[in-house]
């Protein structure tokens, strides 16, 4: 049984698949989160099936574990309906949150499928208590912290959350501020907002000021520091890595397990840490640091001279066949290990499991350090690649898949409470109402609510059939003994074991009711606005003269007629652009621009102005722009990874006007890490980019060479970007305008 010290810390672990999310049970965690094969940031992950997670989940809850499930990207336009599908499958399999990204998917999540509760992905940016506060008005629970915040930071804007707080302990750490990222995305069309982030950031770069992985971060280890977060009141710790195998979940979530039950002071507790750290030793992973969480920290963080690859060196490949390859073994290396042979220039290299290797001409099931090993092999190998173990093996967990629970079925209550009678009604079902009559009296004080009834009707006495989305309605106020409840309950359950078979129960018209809203929708007609020029105070002018002109909230002049939010905002930096924001109002401007949902609290309760939204905020379909809407935004930005399809599809649905980014330098990549480059830098392809250290918030961005241009599109207002490029800029991109996002 767990310490009472540790009863409301929850250790949350990463399960790419089934034999993962075991491993994690197996190893202590509280819950776990998965995602489905499509909408996840993870897509690239093995993933799960309805059925194989159904019953992962239903496993969890009778454990009085939790699955929280990943629907943490992008949504394009013509994505919706499919999404509704998704949400409508996942209603059935009842996980205990949905982790989303899209401001679409919370729409429809909080407006079709109620049940289910919502968690703000770290994709989502949200670095502040204004952002906080901004998820709660969207109806999230909770938040996962952008992982670029420090402990300090955190430590004043947890107790201002009106929403719960998750944060990452563990595991390998994008270089990007989160959900702010392009970079993969101008690589090729492959987005990290989609889920299909090819890692250019862990490749070899070039520069006048010398070479190396200049973007390439160190893994996150908080083992030796879970006192201090346990005092900042987060509720849980996160576990990365839903693209690793089951060794590193049971290591790493046994480590962080055996931390958690033994606080610092208490006896053995430092012959516990030296047995954390060697299990978290076996994880196959990069060098350890304590991530963003301290500015030491994010100054180190970034070692431009180290192979970015993740995993235990193990060799140096020495010679490649077409049916495998040589080197000479530095660690022990066993069949069913897993290895990936990571070329020199720090591109993704191949991965594959050991299932036939040999030692001097003889098949072998294990290898020692020092000798050589033929490993054979189908995909070919990198002369003088490194060979790296990224796992071990962990047993067979087949068997325990194939035994998993079957998902329950769902039905949905309709339950009314009466002075007199109770009814329930399982909607779905062809039963009749199920009727309990009682003589209730008025409640002097604690009078029975919704929230309590729906609680106790949710823990169905079945394994075959569950609790759906269970609506209350109560006729006064009642007090209701908690025995009574639970009795009524149990005689419910037992009417519906009776009576109902699961081939009885009609699957939920949700989805066809979010479809038919969607094509029944009613487009308003879109106000004017003239074209926006976003410039800096010696840039280029516009070249219209009905042009708004927008600046930098800190640079506001008397020739501003819009004040562009930073992108990221620190706690204690808060209040200092609160009073930028009320000294541009003060000034005569109405018109601002926020590119993060932080920006919609501190707008809040100006009159007569107009909020234009986007940029690192990304809005991709209309469900995003009415959720924009109900916040008191007037106008969108279009995400600017998007093709001319999607985009034209975006701004035919949009029940606000959308900008197209027409022109400029937009931002790859944006970090508080220490990074080793200032100025001009290439990839071994012959991509130019620019780094841009801001001494003013202690940002470095990275920025292509090639500015974008592209052509008008009818039904959108030009965007003009003249922040970090002019009207003139010699060979420019139309980043993925004509291709198709990945």
């Amino acid at each position: 049984m767990k310490p009472d010290f540790n009863k409301q810390l929850e250790l949350l672990a990463p399960a790419g698949n089934a034999a993962a999310a075991l491993a994690a049970f197996d190893a202590g965690a509280d819950a776990v989160y998965a995602g489905l094969v499509r909408f996840n940031a993870r897509e690239r992950s093995e993933n799960f099936d309805a059925g194989t997670l159904g019953g992962v989940i239903e496993y969890a809850h009778r454990q009085g574990r939790r699955v929280y499930v990943t629907l943490n990207t992008v949504i394009k336009e013509g994505e919706l309906a499919d999404v509704a599908g998704y949400l409508s499958q996942l209603s059935g399999l009842a996980p205990d949150a949905v982790i989303v990204q899209d401001l679409g998917v919370v729409r429809m999540l909080r407006e079709y499928f109620p049940q289910l509760n919502i968690h703000a992905s770290t994709q989502m940016g949200i670095h502040n208590s204004a952002g906080m506060a901004t998820a709660a008005r969207l109806g999230v629970s909770r938040v996962i912290v952008e992982r670029q915040v420090t402990l300090d930071e955190l430590r004043d804007m947890v107790p201002k959350s009106p929403v719960d707080v998750e944060m990452f302990v563990h595991g390998s750490l994008c270089c990007s501020l989160s959900g702010q990222c392009l970079f993969s995305s101008w690589h090729g069309g492959s987005s990290g907002n989609r889920g299909q982030c090819k890692q250019p950031c862990r490749r070899r770069f070039y520069s006048g000021q010398g070479n190396g992985f200049f973007f390439s971060a160190q893994d996150l280890c908080m083992i030796e520091h879970l006192d201090e977060i346990r005092s900042l009141g987060v509720k849980s710790l996160k576990i990365e890595g839903r693209l690793r195998q089951p060794d590193y979940v049971k290591n790493v979530v046994s480590a962080y397990r055996l931390m958690l039950d033994t606080p610092k002071g208490s006896p053995g507790y430092g012959k516990r840490l030296g047995e954390a750290r060697n299990l978290l030793s076996h994880s196959c992973g990069r060098k350890w640091s304590l991530g963003f969480y301290t500015k030491e920290s994010a100054e180190t963080l970034v070692n431009f001279d180290s192979l970015g690859a993740s995993g235990m060196l193990c060799g140096r490949v020495e010679e490649s066949q077409p049916n495998g390859f040589l080197f000479t073994a530095t660690k022990r290396i066993q069949l069913d290990d897993r290895l990936r042979v990571q070329p020199q220039s720090g591109d993704e290299g191949p991965a594959f499991t050991v299932t036939k290797m040999f030692v001097r001409d003889r098949s072998c099931s294990a290898v020692r350090p020092g000798e050589k090993v033929f490993v054979c092999c189908d995909k070919g190998m990198p002369y003088g690649g490194l060979v790296f173990k990224i796992g071990e093996t962990s047993g067979d967990y087949s068997a325990r898949i194939a035994a998993l629970p079957r998902p329950r079925t769902r039905l949905d209550l309709n339950i009314e409470v009466r002075r007199d009678k109770l009814t329930v009604k399982a909607a779905n079902t062809p039963l009749p109402a199920w009727e309990k009559e009682w003589e209730l009296t008025p409640a002097e004080r604690h009078p029975l609510n919704a929230e309590t009834l729906q609680g106790v009707f949710r823990e169905a006495d079945s394994v075959v059939f569950g609790a759906g989305e269970i609506e209350a309605v109560i006729n006064g106020q009642f007090f209701v003994p908690a025995g009574v409840l639970k009795n009524v309950r149990r005689e419910f359950w037992a009417y519906i074991k009776e009576n109902l078979q699961p081939d009885q129960v009609s699957a939920g018209d949700t989805c066809k009711r979010f479809i038919d809203d969607y094509r029944n929708a009613v487009i308003p007609a879109k106000q004017s606005y003239p074209e926006t020029v976003a410039t800096v105070t010696k840039g280029d002018a516009p070249g219209s003269r009905d042009a708004v002109r927008a600046i930098g909230v800190y640079d506001v002049n008397k020739f501003t007629t819009e004040a562009i939010l930073p992108e990221f905002c620190p706690e204690n930096r808060l209040h200092s652009l609160a009073g930028a924001i009320a000294a541009a109002y003060e000034r005569g401007v109405r018109r601002f621009r926020t590119p993060a949902l932080y920006g919609l609290e501190l707008l809040r309760g100006y009159k007569g102005i107009q909020i234009t939204a986007g940029g690192n905020l990304p809005v991709a379909n209309s469900m995003a722009v009415t959720e924009l809407q109900r916040l008191g935004v007037d106008k969108v930005l279009g995400h600017i990874e998007l093709e001319a399809a999607s985009l034209k599809a975006l701004a035919a649905h949009s029940p606000l006007p959308v900008e197209l980014y027409r022109l400029g330098r937009p931002v790859l990549l944006i970090t508080r890490a220490k990074i080793p480059v200032n100025g001009e830098f290439r990839d071994s392809r012959g991509n130019e980019f620019i780094a841009e250290y801001d001494r003013r918030d202690g940002l470095t961005r990275v920025l292509p060479k090639k500015a974008v241009s592209v052509p008008r599109l009818p039904d959108l207002i030009d965007f003009y970007d003249l922040t970090r490029a002019g009207w003139r800029n010699g060979e420019t991109s139309e980043f993925n305008f004509n291709s198709e996002l990945q």
